[in-house]
């Protein structure tokens, strides 16, 4: 019976042998699979991203479109959104034609509302630096006096409306002259000039501090001064310290 026991013994420790090495050849077997499946996974979120890159192109929106409305008139489009083939040998003054076609991504239609890449504008010729001051926009300056002799000038910078077509460019220089306000009322300053001018309240109004301490303390220059100023005010003459326009 012990000659028995041993050899079932032995085969005993051998398949636990066995087994422990079966099991280290399958973890063994998984960390090298793992790089693999890595590898192959990879690729994926590169594709992805190329894709998704080509498509955010392909939807890109121009920048003229903002100012485009769909599937309105096409001779109202704003200049950014058509090409004109312009001619600058025009007569200044007289009426012209332009060829137009209209840009990329953006729809019009005619006078029966079907849909028109191609159309004629009917303009004045004359560039854009001479259109009339309601055509185009321009900037401000309140750094100048309005009320001086002579009157001031500026340099600004004019854009042309979107609906107005010209030849050139939209966007030019121009001197101008300083024409702004600060909010002072002519009806108020030539009311208080009349009824409380010996005091000075004109003045200050004004924010002219100075002459108003000298009407408040020679009590209007014994009146010389507050008839002078009620004229003065009057015609427009004084103004605001500040160099602005009345109100």
């Amino acid at each position: 019976m012990a000659a028995v026991v041993g050899p079932l013994q032995a085969l005993h420790y051998l398949c636990r042998v066995l087994f422990f090495f079966w099991q280290f050849c399958i973890l063994l077997g998984d960390e090298h699979s793992q790089p693999m499946a890595q590898s192959v996974k990879d690729p994926g979120p590169l594709s992805t991203f190329t894709v998704a890159a080509r498509a955010a192109e392909s939807t890109e929106i121009p920048p003229y479109m903002m100012k485009c409305p769909s599937n309105g008139l096409c001779s109202r489009l704003p200049a950014d959104c058509v090409d004109c083939a312009t001619n600058f040998s025009c007569v200044y003054g007289k009426p012209v034609t332009f060829d137009c076609t209209v840009k990329p991504s953006v729809t019009c239609v005619d006078q029966d509302f079907k849909s028109q890449r191609n159309f004629i504008i009917n303009m004045t010729c004359r560039f854009c630096w001479q259109l009339p001051e309601t055509d185009y926009e321009c900037s401000s300056y309140t750094g100048c006096m309005t009320v001086s002799c002579p009157r001031q000038r500026y340099h600004a910078n004019c854009t042309v409306r979107d609906h107005i077509h010209c030849l050139g460019n939209r966007t030019f220089p121009k001197m101008l002259y300083c024409n702004w306000t600060g909010g002072y009322k002519w009806s108020t300053a030539l009311a208080l000039s009349i009824t409380l001018g010996g005091f000075g309240a004109d003045r200050f109004y004004l924010g002219q501090w100075r002459e108003g301490l000298g009407k408040l303390f020679s009590f209007g220059g014994l009146g010389i001064w507050t008839l002078i100023d009620v004229l003065l005010i009057g015609v427009g003459y004084v103004g605001p310290a500040d160099g602005s326009l009345y109100i």
